[in-house]
């Protein structure tokens, strides 16, 4: 039986989101909190480009390490062979190779400098590269696909297949699919192509959940497994990407829904992620956040109020309790505290090490990973991230070359 995945992809599209950025120890504990939810897959950024090379390494080595369980990286590279090349030395084993499709983009974007022929050629020319340097999985996204037609569409993808690839992402970049249109497409090229579509939708209609379960439900109608892109929070450029923990719900509690999810999620670390992603990206979430807002929850009309007490199944489609515990963070505390940080000492980093209970593997690097973190982030750590940082300063050191001995 066909089966739905999830592929986050806060690292590459969430972090582009503008007026909001997240540093590569943000970055690490988005892989960090996506392993914990037993999400398949993280697109973890950008490995062609210089600046993403040291974390990139830190990851493949968290990864060895098992810092994050069966999560799988993912390499997003546009669909050129020079971006491949020079990814692959890195040692990622799966990849989203990216280029636009539609006539719209080929003329407005490109501006005669591609046409669908060499769209072909140089997307097919970097699947090639991917599969010789050693790659499990290869995707291959169709920049703007829903404003792509079909005939070239099918194209597109069918040539993809031939060269190695293994799905194709379907991107509604501009977001302004819908969900019935974007379900019989999906059913279409799925079954004609004989490998699964990826859903890539954005929020710009206030239908990217929407459109991402009707695109994934189309691949299962054409008998093949369904891979939906996420953001945490919705988070993602413009009005945002398909929010994961709402993606989620509507497989398990959406009505009419039939469709069996095939990672094993846990979330009770769901509010935790929300909260910590609110948190280090700096916006706040607003107050009906599906699952975590501070009003998801919550009750105050009499009819309702009355319901809910006698029964929350009343006025409450699932348990809150399935989401887990909120953060209770040291550095939240009131009154006296003591913490640790950029320009910390060795007492109040044991001192909090303790009170946390954690033994760190190596203490002298641990603490000088506190300092660089907490400088990198300017903020103060949370929890979370102190426990990664006693766990595993000899891969989280790769974050900063040079820095440390």
């Amino acid at each position: 039986m066909p089966r739905v995945h999830f592929l986050d992809v806060t690292n590459r599209d969430g972090v582009q989101t503008a007026r909001t950025g997240l540093s590569k120890f943000g970055k690490t504990m988005v892989n960090w909190y996506l392993a914990r939810l037993g999400v398949a897959q993280s697109e973890i950024g950008f490995p062609f480009l210089h600046h993403e090379v040291p974390y990139i390494r830190a990851q493949v080595a968290l990864e060895k390490a098992g810092a994050f369980g069966d999560l799988r990286l993912a390499g997003w590279c546009r669909g050129v062979a020079a971006d491949v090349e020079k990814a692959a030395p890195l040692g990622l084993r799966h990849y989203n190779l990216s280029i636009s499709t539609s006539d719209y983009m080929i003329k407005n974007k490109f501006r005669g400098s591609l046409d669908r022929d060499a769209i072909i050629r140089e997307m097919t020319a970097a699947v090639r590269v991917a599969k010789q340097s050693g790659a499990e999985t290869i995707g291959v996204n169709a920049e703007d696909g829903s404003r792509t037609d079909d005939a070239f569409l099918l194209q597109f993808a069918l040539a993809a297949k031939e060269a190695g690839a293994d799905r194709v992402r379907y991107c509604d970049t501009i977001g302004g699919d819908t969900p019935g249109r974007i379900r019989e497409r999906f059913a279409a090229l799925a079954a004609t192509t004989g490998m699964p579509v990826e859903t890539h939708c954005h929020n710009d209609l206030g239908m990217a959940v929407a459109n991402s379960v009707s695109g994934a439900l189309g691949d299962l109608d054409a008998g093949q497994d369904a891979w939906i892109n996420t953001c945490v929070n919705g988070i993602g450029e413009r009005s945002g990407n398909a929010d994961l923990l709402s993606t989620v719900l509507a497989f398990e509690h959406g009505f009419g829904i039939d469709a069996e999810i095939g990672d094993a999620l846990d979330l009770s670390w769901a509010r935790r992620f929300a909260l910590w992603a609110s948190y280090a990206f700096g916006q706040p979430l607003p107050h009906n956040q599906v699952g975590v807002g501070r009003n998801a929850f919550a009750h105050e009309s009499g009819i309702h109020a009355d319901g809910a007490l006698k029964d929350h199944g009343n006025y409450e489609l699932y348990d809150e309790a399935t989401l887990g515990p909120f953060p209770d963070d040291w550095h939240t505390r009131d009154g006296r505290v003591v913490l640790t940080g950029e320009y910390g000492g060795k007492a109040g980093f044991r001192h909090v090490m303790e009170g946390l209970g954690l033994e760190p593997a190596d203490e002298e690097r641990s603490f000088q990973l506190a300092q660089l973190c907490n400088a990198m982030t300017g903020r103060p750590l949370t929890d979370d991230e102190l426990r990664l940082i006693a766990r595993h300063p000899a891969e989280l050191s790769l974050l900063f070359p040079g820095q440390l001995p």
